[in-house]
């Protein structure tokens, strides 16, 4: 896949001009021209995701911003959805973008890591914030800008385009009571969570979801994280281990993001403009409420019905997952000013919404627990 660049790396050598735009945009007449004053041009846009189609979750948000665009719009802007392979695949979603062969994209920032380190921030990290707590971060704590700003060398332009919540800690073949119990420990976990568990001593594994269970099965590996309850009860990893952790510090948050093209974006009006960011919002609180109440009766459903026992990491192995998470994330803002920029920002904003998040949130929870 084409690296993106970024100041270190110069960007790719593609010029689209204002006319370019309106090509980018696919701007053509709905129905006739007998009556030019009613008349309004249709935009037809193109989405890339990085999804299967309709995959529950962030391959429904993806149909659903689409969806919202083509309604609040009144019919003048559509965008049509080819899921991963339709267009491009999966990974090369930014690239396509990027470049113009989709107007917008939906992904997860994820997923550009290996090329822009700092694009984790606006997905989630371990022991970062909760969904609630990343949205403020974008909205009110100089998130966006600099999340526009990191994307803007590429002609892309980010907006959050739904959440699917935290996730579980992972499924285990057997206990771990102590950091011995992780050191050899052959786990499927990607990302930063997996070189979290690396320098704790286990041996991250990857693995496609598709092969997790049998994997688990097979003895291949000792323990696997996927998603949150509804996604891994649907996949199966209660049938092979009953013994389940939480929480799921690697990623406790589930932002997706919807990506357009910048110049594209600039040559629409600006109530279209406003539409998009519109439908992007409007997902991101539907995938949080949508994401909790699935989740919610799914775990119930895995304690209650298949007996699958949730265990809390012990004290011992948290504080070191903890530690060393501190460790890896501050490690991102070796990549330069910006991303040095992007991790001060994240973690002004961490602690400063920490401090409510425990005064409010925390102490209630455990007191309305104990009710």
């Amino acid at each position: 896949m084409t690296r993106p660049t970024s100041p270190t790396h110069p960007a790719p050598s593609f010029t689209v001009t204002r006319r370019g735009a309106l090509g980018l945009a696919g701007v053509g007449l709905a129905g006739g021209l007998a009556t030019p004053a009613l008349a309004q041009p249709t935009i037809e846009w193109k989405m890339a995701t990085a999804w299967p189609a309709d995959l529950p979750g962030p391959g429904q948000a993806a149909q659903r911003i689409c969806d919202a665009i083509a309604l609040l719009s009144g019919g003048r802007m559509r965008v049509r959805l080819f899921p991963a392979g339709g267009l491009v695949p999966g990974s090369e979603v930014f690239d396509a973008v990027s470049a113009g062969t989709a107007q917008m994209g939906h992904a997860s920032a994820t997923f550009w890591q290996d090329r822009l380190p700092a694009a984790v921030f606006f997905a989630t990290v371990p022991f970062g914030f909760l969904p609630h707590e990343h949205v403020t971060w974008i909205e009110q704590g100089g998130g966006q800008a600099l999340w526009d700003r990191l994307y803007a060398p590429f002609a892309v332009k980010p907006f959050p385009g739904g959440n699917g919540g935290g996730q579980l800690g992972g499924w285990f073949m057997k206990p771990v009571q102590t950091l011995d119990d992780l050191k050899g420990l052959r786990v499927r976990m990607p990302g930063l969570g997996g070189e979290v568990m690396r320098r704790l001593g286990a041996t991250p594994v990857s693995l496609p979801p598709a092969e997790l269970v049998p994997a688990l099965k097979s003895g291949l590996i000792d323990a696997a994280e996927f998603l949150g309850p509804e996604s891994d009860r649907a996949m199966g990893f209660q049938t092979v281990s009953k013994l389940c952790y939480t929480p799921g510090f690697h990623e406790p948050n589930g932002t997706t993001e919807a990506l357009v093209n910048r110049v594209a974006y600039e040559g629409l009006p600006d109530d279209l403009r406003a539409i998009i960011a519109a439908a992007c919002r409007m997902e991101t609180l539907h995938g949080m409420s949508e994401s909790a109440w699935k989740n919610a009766e799914a775990m119930r459903q895995l304690v209650a019905e298949d007996g699958v026992e949730l265990k809390v990491y012990p004290t011992e192995i948290t504080s070191a997952l903890r530690d060393t998470s501190n460790d890896v994330v501050a490690g991102l803002a070796a990549g330069g000013d910006l991303d040095r920029e992007i991790y001060k920002s994240y973690v002004r904003a961490l602690a400063r919404l920490a401090l409510w998040s425990d005064a409010s949130e925390r102490l209630f929870l455990e007191r309305r627990r104990l009710s």
